[in-house]
């Protein structure tokens, strides 16, 4: 009978997508059955997870488990009190399915995301190996293992610090980058995050999304760090691959890249949670135009709240209708501005892109490595602003956009930036670190790369 594996991801696309990489690559390399047990919130919209999961290989299940009710949840909960609550009140429903799923064949592994640690107990009781899939950084996950200990160094809260943050094997990290669950310490998500940070020593291993030549410091120190208990894996840069034959949207972008220089481009998107008020909306365009530069920018609805499309992408109004008057025929020639969504890794492999203006997801960097893009930093929530500081101040492959005051990015400091990145040497000397980590990206998916040994270790564990 074949190796079967269990996948409990977190809730958001962001979690899935990665996750179903990870499926794609270890199929590569070995025969397995592979079932992803999907925790959903009522009202929660499932279709994108379902088509994502029916495109997959025919020995790749899913089920969906009953959605449980946030009801009772606050207006203002934050985005990370309600994927903990999603899983957390999933947990029977898991019981339950793992139970069930021992009877017929019974896993070798269950795997989780940054938001699973909580079913370790489950998957102890019914004798099932634990992992983390690390859908972040290496970087991240250092922070993730010093959480509890920065807990008891600092009493304070983190953006009142005045020195630096000095992680092991990272570079520091000012106080008001630390990931944003973590900077309100009487909100319950603060708590959350830290319960959660004790149990990443709980599992067998904890693959991360990443690759050694990406980041061989903060691999090293976990490597000798008494602090990191299990085994570290790096299996990436696990990307969503474009599609052969484009079409409908996917087609016109494309086309429209067709006709503009090679490296002429800068791609401007936020991902799939991240939001935008109507006032830094407005301010963007501003800035878009007086640069002068060529771009393809994916509007979406505006909202006060960064991550308001987190849990559904779909906007609701036409997002094109909140640009300045006059916008659009202004820069027609120059720019093209989509609505909601676009067809990001067939934007970003194409070769007349040259630039990525960016939230800063872990998803979104890794794509724009893989194809050798330099960015602009435009960190929103959770993480971002972390990996913003390793993109600029270890890397050096993007530059990063000053808030004013008001929070918000002006429209000299868009143009600017945009301008840094095309007409600037810092612009020439991020393309040239860019194209070679893309290589080395590459290198570590190859045959005998460091990725590829890595993910297969893991592999001949769970075949055994």
């Amino acid at each position: 009978m074949e190796a079967h594996i269990a996948v409990f991801p977190s809730p958001g696309m962001g979690h899935l997508i990665p996750l179903t990489q990870l499926a794609h690559q270890l199929l590569l390399h070995r025969r397995f059955f592979i079932t992803f047990i999907i925790p959903t919130a009522t009202g929660s919209p499932i279709k994108p997870q379902k088509d994502i999961l029916n495109a997959m290989p025919e020995n790749i299940t899913s089920i969906f488990l009953p959605p449980v009710d946030l009801n009772d949840l606050p207006d203002d909960a934050t985005m990370e009190t309600r994927i903990s609550l999603t899983l957390t009140r999933s947990l029977p429903a898991l019981r339950e399915t793992l139970t069930e799923l021992t009877t017929q064949n019974r896993p070798s592994a269950l795997v989780v995301d940054l938001f699973g640690p909580p079913s370790f107990e489950i998957a102890k009781e019914l004798n099932i190996p634990s992992y983390i899939f690390g859908t972040f950084s290496a970087m991240s996950l250092v922070s993730i293992f010093y959480t509890p200990i920065l807990d008891q160094m600092f009493a304070c809260e983190y953006r009142e610090l005045l020195e630096p943050v000095k992680l092991p094997g990272c570079v520091p990290v000012q106080g008001s980058d630390i990931p944003e669950p973590l900077q309100d310490k009487k909100n319950e998500s603060y708590k959350n995050i830290v319960e959660i940070s004790k149990m990443f020593s709980m599992p067998k291993g904890i693959l991360v999304n990443s690759f050694v030549e990406l980041e061989p410091s903060s691999f090293k120190a976990m490597q000798e760090g008494e602090w990191c208990k299990p085994d570290i894996h790096a299996v990436g840069p696990l990307i969503r691959k474009g599609s052969d034959n484009p079409t409908g949207d996917e087609f016109e972008c494309l086309k429209w890249l067709d006709k503009h220089p090679v490296g002429s481009v800068l791609f401007v998107s936020f991902g799939s949670g991240g939001t935008l008020s109507q006032k830094q909306v407005d301010e963007l365009a501003f800035g878009l135009e007086e640069s002068g530069q060529r771009f393809i920018w994916v509007v979406k609805s505006p909202n006060d709240k960064a991550n308001a499309s987190y849990f559904n992408a779909e906007t609701h109004h036409d997002p094109l209708g909140y640009l300045p008057d006059g916008f659009l025929d202004r820069v027609k020639n120059r720019g093209l501005v989509v609505s909601s969504w676009a067809p990001q890794v067939e934007i970003l492999s194409h070769e007349s892109t040259g630039g990525f203006l960016t939230h800063c997801g872990w998803n979104s960097i890794l794509e724009g490595v893989v194809n050798g893009v330099p960015m602009i930093a435009w960190p929103l929530y959770a993480e971002q602003r972390m990996n913003a500081v390793f993109l600029t101040d270890d890397l050096r492959v993007a530059c990063r956009v000053k808030v004013d005051e008001n929070g918000v990015v002006g429209r000299n400091e868009i143009d600017s930036c945009v301008r840094c990145l095309f007409e600037g040497e810092d612009g020439r000397k991020m393309r040239l670190k860019m194209s070679e980590l893309k290589d080395l990206g590459a290198m570590a998916l190859s045959q005998d790369g460091s990725s590829t040994r890595s993910l297969l270790h893991v592999a001949e564990k769970w075949v055994e």
